[in-house]
Parts: C-alpha cells; sequence; structure tokens
C-alpha cells in the first residue's frame, strides 16, 4: 500500500539550539526491507535539505541543531514504491520553545508557609511557572509564578495549615510567546511546622449525685473548628470553686484519653479543658457546674420532673424539636448510642441559638431499640436542661404477647387482665394499645360489636380495639353458654403487631337461668297439682263423708233376719 500522509506533524525547541520536529508514522504499508517507507526533511526558504536522523518507534522524530535563521517552513516526505505523501509546518521558532521540566526542587518552611526552589536547565529562556498544590483533602491549587533567578526560581505558598502534608510539583512555559507547558517535575511531599492547637475542643460532662458531693464525668472531642496543629497531643483538665478562689486542681491526660471523671462537692464549680501540643495550649473551653441544692441528708437538684415525648424517627435518623428560649446562647442535645449498655457511649452535640431542630443520627442506631434525648439549653457556660424525648429509629412489632389471665367467667362473657404487660423501653416500640381476638373453636365468630378478622386459614375471629396502652383489662360479651372459644391478646406498636400463633382456650359453663326456668316451669307446677290433688281428698272428706248403706251397717245385721231384697 502506500504511505499514509504524517500525522501530527510539529516542530518545536527545548533550549533554542536544537529544533525537534515529531510525527505519526499512520498505517502498516506491508513493505519491508528496502521497499519501506523512507522519510527527508526539507525546508523551502534556505533550501536545503535538513540533515538529520529519523528514529520511528510508536512516533517518529528528527532533530537538528539551529542557525540565524527564524521563521521556518519544513516539509516532511514520505515515499515507498506505490506513492508519496507528505506534510509541512511554518513555524517561528521563538514561538515554538516547549521548556525542560523543572528538576532538584526543595523549600524552607512555616507553620503556615512554603517556599518552594527549583532548578532549570533553560536559563537563557525567560520563563513562568505553575506550581500544583495537592491538598489533604484531594483538592488541587494551582498558583502561578513569573519570579527567575539565574540558577534557581521560587514561589512563596502561603494561607496553609500547620503541621500539614502537601503535595506539590512545577512545570513551566515560554514568558514571551506561550506554546506548551514542559513536562511536570518530580512531585514533593512537604510538612508544614507545628503551631499551637486552634480553635477549643467541644466539652460536656455527666453529674451524677453522690453523698457529700458529685461525681462529674467530663467528656471532650475535636470540634470541626479545632486543630491540633501538631503531631503529639495532651489534654489538661483544670477545676476550681467559683465563687471563693480556691486552688485550682488539674489533671493532665494523654491523647489516648476523651473523658475523665472528678469528684467535686456541692458548690459551683468552673471547669476547662484545653488541648496542648509541644508548642502551646488551645483555648480554653469551659463548662459551669452549678450548685447543688437540697437539704442536708441530699444533694439532688430540686428541678421540676420533666414529662418524656415522643419523637418519630426516619430512615436518615431521629428528628428532634424544642422550644426556643431567647435567652440561651446555645442548645445541646445528648443521648447514648448503647442505652441498653452500662457503658453507654454518650454522645451530643452543639447547635446555634437560633435552632429548635435536629435530625440525630449514628452509625449505631438500630430498629428496635428506644433511645433517649435530653435536650439542654446552655448561656455563659451554664446548661440547663430544657426538655426530654425518647424515640426509635424504627419501631418493630412486640417481643412478647401479653400473658393473659381469667378473672371472671360467666355463661355469656369473659374478662381478660394482662396486668404484669410493660410498656416501656424494654419494647421494640411504643405500645399504642392491644387486640383481643376471640372465637368459637368449631366456627367463625360474629359477635355483637366486634369487627372481622381472617386469618391465613380463611378462619373468622372477632377482634376487639384497646387504643390504650395502660387499659390491661377487657371483658367479651355476648358469648354463647357452654361452648368452647380460642382467643388472643396481641399488643401493637408503630411497628405493628406480630402474626397471631398460639391461642388459649376457655369454655362457657352451662346458663343457669335456664335451670330456673326448667324449674319454674316444669317442677312448681307438678308439685301445685300435687298439693291440690291432695288437698280436694281432704275437703272431700271434711265437707262430704262417705253416707254408709243400710245394708251394710253392722246394726241392722241380724243373722236371724235378712231382708231380702
Amino acid at each position: 500500500e502506500p504511505p499514509d500522509t504524517p500525522h501530527d506533524f510539529c516542530c518545536q525547541t527545548q533550549d533554542m539550539r536544537t529544533i525537534t520536529c515529531t510525527w505519526s508514522p499512520g498505517g502498516d504499508t506491508y513493505l519491508h526491507g528496502r521497499y519501506s517507507p523512507t522519510y527527508t526533511l526539507s525546508e523551502e526558504f534556505s533550501q536545503k535539505p535538513v540533515l538529520c536522523t529519523v528514529s520511528c518507534l510508536k512516533q517518529c522524530s528528527c532533530s537538528w541543531d539551529i542557525d540565524q535563521q527564524k521563521i521556518y517552513n519544513v516539509t516532511v516526505t514520505v515515499e515507498n514504491p506505490l506513492g508519496k505523501k507528505t506534510a509541512m509546518d511554518v513555524f517561528d521558532v521563538t514561538h515554538r520553545i516547549y521548556p525542560a521540566a523543572p528538576f532538584q526542587l526543595w523549600a524552607a518552611c512555616t507553620d503556615t508557609e512554603i517556599t518552594l526552589y527549583w532548578k532549570r536547565r533553560n536559563k537563557e529562556i525567560e520563563l513562568f511557572c505553575q506550581t500544583e498544590v495537592l491538598q489533604p483533602d484531594g483538592k488541587v491549587e494551582l498558583h502561578n509564578s513569573s519570579e527567575v533567578h539565574l540558577h534557581f526560581s521560587n514561589i512563596t505558598l502561603s494561607g496553609l495549615q500547620p503541621y500539614t502534608d502537601y503535595t506539590v510539583r512545577v512545570h513551566c512555559a515560554a514568558a514571551g510567546h506561550f506554546w506548551r507547558w514542559s513536562e511536570w517535575s518530580e512531585a514533593q511531599t512537604i510538612r508544614t511546622r507545628e503551631a499551637a492547637p486552634s480553635g477549643k475542643l467541644d466539652i460536656w460532662r455527666e453529674i451524677t449525685p453522690v453523698w457529700g458531693g458529685r461525681n462529674v464525668t467530663l467528656f471532650w472531642k475535636h470540634a470541626p473548628s479545632f486543630r491540633a496543629n501538631g503531631g503529639s497531643i495532651s489534654y489538661e483538665v483544670t477545676w476550681e470553686k467559683a465563687e471563693d478562689g480556691s486552688e485550682p486542681e488539674s489533671v493532665s491526660l494523654s491523647s489516648v484519653y476523651n473523658s475523665t471523671r472528678i469528684s467535686i462537692g456541692t458548690c459551683s464549680y468552673r471547669i476547662s479543658i484545653m488541648a496542648k501540643n509541644s508548642v502551646n495550649y488551645s483555648l480554653p473551653s469551659i463548662l459551669i457546674i452549678p450548685r447543688a441544692t437540697g437539704n442536708s441528708r441530699t444533694i439532688f437538684r430540686c428541678t421540676k420532673e420533666l414529662k418524656e415525648q415522643q419523637v418519630n424517627g426516619t430512615d436518615d435518623g431521629i428528628f428532634i424539636s424544642w422550644e426556643p428560649k431567647a435567652v440561651y446562647d446555645s442548645y445541646i442535645i445528648e443521648w447514648c448510642n448503647f442505652p441498653t449498655l452500662q457503658l453507654c457511649d454518650l454522645q451530643w452535640k452543639t447547635f446555634e441559638p437560633n435552632t429548635s431542630s435536629a435530625l440525630i443520627n449514628s452509625a449505631a442506631f438500630v430498629p428496635g431499640v428506644r433511645y433517649s434525648f435530653r435536650v439542654y439549653g446552655s448561656v455563659a457556660n451554664r446548661a440547663s436542661l430544657l426538655e426530654k424525648k425518647i424515640g426509635y429509629l424504627r419501631e418493630l412489632p412486640p417481643l412478647l404477647d401479653p400473658t393473659v389471665e381469667k378473672v371472671g367467667l360467666t355463661s355469656n362473657a369473659v374478662t381478660l387482665s394482662w396486668d404484669s404487660y410493660p410498656t416501656n423501653e424494654s419494647q421494640s416500640g411504643f405500645v399504642r394499645g392491644y387486640h383481643v381476638f376471640i372465637s368459637p373453636v368449631q366456627e367463625d365468630c360474629s359477635l355483637k360489636g366486634s369487627k372481622k378478622h381472617v386469618l391465613p386459614d380463611n378462619s373468622v375471629l372477632c377482634k376487639y380495639t384497646i387504643d390504650n396502652p395502660e387499659e390491661k383489662r377487657y371483658t367479651v360479651k355476648h358469648l354463647l353458654p357452654n361452648t368452647k372459644y380460642k382467643l388472643v391478646v396481641k399488643a401493637y406498636t408503630g411497628g405493628g403487631e406480630t402474626p397471631i400463633v398460639n391461642f388459649i382456650y376457655i369454655d362457657t359453663p352451662f346458663n343457669s337461668n335456664l335451670l330456673y326456668l326448667l324449674v319454674l316451669l316444669v317442677i312448681v307446677p307438678s308439685l301445685v297439682a300435687a298439693l291440690c290433688l291432695w288437698k280436694m281428698k281432704w275437703v272431700k272428706e271434711c265437707c262430704c263423708p262417705v253416707i254408709p248403706t243400710p245394708n251394710k251397717s253392722k246394726v241392722l245385721s241380724f243373722k236371724e233376719f235378712k231382708v231380702r231384697s
């Protein structure tokens, strides 16, 4: 095949001493040996062939020395026995400078600045350079620099974070006529120097009354605005009475700790927590523990008991809202990630004063667990409990059915009780009420006042609903006497109720009223009839005695005389 036209034919220089032209050779001609394509370069303005050696691998190139000429019209010709093709490039060599990459980078730095230096090979060419800075969060910043020295160039990068690693590299281009950037230098990672910790720690406390004082567990974590600014950090905890100016007490803890417990009296205390590195301390975070109030035997604070309010969970967390008050400068929500454990992993989150709701989420939240939240208002570092909330990420059906007892049974009614059934935090949802299901064993149910409930086997139960979780007694009426019934009581939550599996059975007794009716309608009339019969005989004998027959009278009976009829 004839050769393809050379693609991407372009000429440039790195040092204004040598011109290098490059091009793509095109497809295979399937001619080899002495029939392979040959390349020649010529320059039209000088009318001279270009004396250079062509080398082709993935790309072809050819280089030659620059003389006094500045404008070039270079033609590359590719030829084989089947044809010939050409490509041309016209250029001003001073506009085609492609500098060599910078090398030997080094730096001098402070806690917030890096001054980066590098060497360059094209000392006689005026360059401007660009420095790429890779931030720790993956963002890339570009900084331009036009300052050049005879043997090296430099740029000062400012506004950096202390004790932070930055990865930098440099490339350059001709300052007079931009043609293209050089290759990047080798990347260097540079760490700024340490500085004192910036910002404050986010701190919180848990107060436990004890005899004669209080145990205060202090917690701290790095707030979003806090930076350690150093490699090794420790924490300094200081506490003192807020009123009499007594000598403060303090304890130092290493970086592995995020909590500590101290014992204080019943007075008001001021607690300060600071972070410390090899340079200095951070600004202190302050907590004021108010004076404990109470009588001589207890130190419990006299606060009004707050009722727990139920809150709703979503797929993204548990929604908490509260009544804001202008007096507070911040709000704190406190909860435990593992409320059923003794070490519950206490958590807290601080909110701005113009906030009145929040979506609390945690990777530890699971469905079916009740979480308790406390909302505090803080003013001048003093926190006061405002509201209590309880909620589930997602409610589940109750784990256990109520244990039902019969407390009353007649021929047409049964009273059921499940007083021991819990509705507290042990449940996997808020118990909203109960359903009572009942049906005769031998037939479907159709009791007055009930709703029908169809089981998967198409049998029909009667269903009664109790919508008060604290009402744990119910009487089912309108039953038939002398009948066997099956029944079950199910608790339901916001997550529903479990399927019906097991029943309990009762037998209604025979109706005694029927027996009384039988006595009244059969036995009593029989007794009355018998009594009446007996009385009739007595009256007859008294009032109408039997008159003897003369023929049968012994007075008139003579053996000698016989009266013949």
